[in-house]
């Protein structure tokens, strides 16, 4: 659940400041967390049957053809464009160990063979077969983002303590640029919440009988998933932008030099949690993949068919990474336009339509003031992050090194 976008939320917190950055921070916990919960109980809403993928229960709710168009795109971009950020996160950090273990003593190497050699992992890894075969290294990666969470939080406030007062007004200084940051900002904010996409898939995996329904011992993982998240989201975001202001850099562990040994491991860390992430959020898309292929084009399901499908996928998440390697521009563009969608109202609106609530009733208007909130993010949010992304493209020179992305 603690995604590498919390590294991106100090940056985010300059963009929109104190106040206001507070507030989205602690609104989107809590609507992401009532939108897990529904997802939670809506898994066995149905009695005797489970809804193991979330265009299962968009087909239950919306219909049959209606439930897959609204779900399987939205899923997929969020599940790809993970993927992708990833890989340029995984790249990035590789490329930080380096030259703070090097400390300018070797030879510079360009991101884009980091983010190969990032990629060479994923396409052994995703040969292993289902989610059961990924759970050591899923737990590898929980472990590392809980520690470069506090790496990063504990070396700011030292950081904080010794230097000079940062400067806490906004990072744009025109007002289109203001706008523009709030809006993409908003979207930084929603990619840190993305694992609804993935919570049907992982609840499957429990069993479950009558007496003892899935969703008790699911809800039990959610709410410590969920502590586990406040205690690494608001430290790196309030800690962090209290030590550098709004001359963090989009990447907390970038801003960070100091100690060295320190801020190498928790680019290590970073690369190790976002190994097992990748897989997490690939495994749904290569299920979708081989179904298609086995069910449309008659391929043979087996060793060959995983070989063929899922080496093409990571070289192609892994050719999109080094071709735009724009971090957070990609994270504001995402999470609004994808993650929105998925995390903060498809649930609401499936609930409205399963479970029925009476009009004005508690549950009936908290669910549309989920949904409206996310629609907004949905639709303000990629307008910040494509505006991003046009600026950099106007200067950024294909597979040359983006001088945002890293610097000693």
């Amino acid at each position: 659940m603690v995604g590498a976008g919390v590294l991106t939320l100090p940056y985010a917190m300059s963009e929109l400041g104190w106040g206001v950055g507070v507030t989205v921070l602690v609104l989107s916990w809590i609507i992401t967390v009532y939108t897990l919960w529904q997802m939670v109980e809506m898994h066995e809403c149905v009695p005797g049957k489970r809804f193991d993928r979330y265009h299962e229960l968009g087909q239950h709710a919306f219909g049959e053809k209606l439930g897959l168009w609204i779900v399987v795109p939205q899923q997929l971009v969020v599940e790809v464009g993970l993927n992708i950020v990833y890989m340029i996160t995984g790249g990035q950090s590789l490329q930080k160990f380096h030259d703070v273990v090097c400390h300018g003593r070797c030879k510079r190497i360009k991101l884009r063979y980091f983010i190969m050699i990032f990629a060479s992992v994923h396409f052994v890894l995703s040969q292993l077969p289902d989610f059961h075969s990924i759970s050591s290294v899923s737990l590898a990666a929980a472990v590392m983002s809980v520690s470069y969470s506090a790496i990063a939080w504990i070396a700011s406030a030292v950081h904080g303590t010794a230097e000079t007062e940062a400067d806490y007004s906004l990072r744009a200084t025109t007002t289109p640029g203001k706008v523009f940051g709030f809006l993409g900002a908003l979207g930084d904010v929603a990619f840190t919440y993305a694992g609804h996409n993935v919570v049907l898939e992982i609840q499957a995996t429990i069993p479950s009988t009558p007496g003892k329904p899935s969703k008790k011992p699911m809800w039990k993982g959610v709410v410590v998933a969920y502590v586990i998240i406040a205690a690494c989201y608001f430290p790196v975001a309030l800690v962090g932008y209290w030590a550098f202001g709004n001359g963090v850099d989009e990447n907390i562990l970038i801003t960070l030099n100091r100690p060295p040994w320190l801020i190498a491991a928790a680019n290590m860390m970073v690369v190790v949690h976002v190994v097992g992430s990748y897989q997490l959020y690939a495994m749904p898309v290569f299920d979708m993949i081989e179904t298609v292929l086995v069910k449309k084009y008659w391929f043979r399901p087996g060793l060959r068919l995983r070989l063929i499908a899922r080496t093409v996928y990571v070289a192609l998440t892994m050719f999109v990474a080094i071709t735009f390697p724009f971090f957070s521009e990609l994270l504001s563009f995402f999470g609004g336009f994808a993650y929105a969608p998925t995390s903060y109202f498809l649930p609401c609106i499936m609930w409205l339509i399963i479970y029925k609530p009476r009009r004005f009733s508690l549950s009936w208007f908290t669910n549309w003031v989920c949904i409206v909130i996310g629609v907004l993010l949905m639709v303000l949010s990629p307008i910040g992050g494509l505006r991003q992304i046009i600026l950099k493209i106007k200067t950024y020179k294909f597979y040359q090194d983006y001088p945002g992305l890293s610097h000693n």
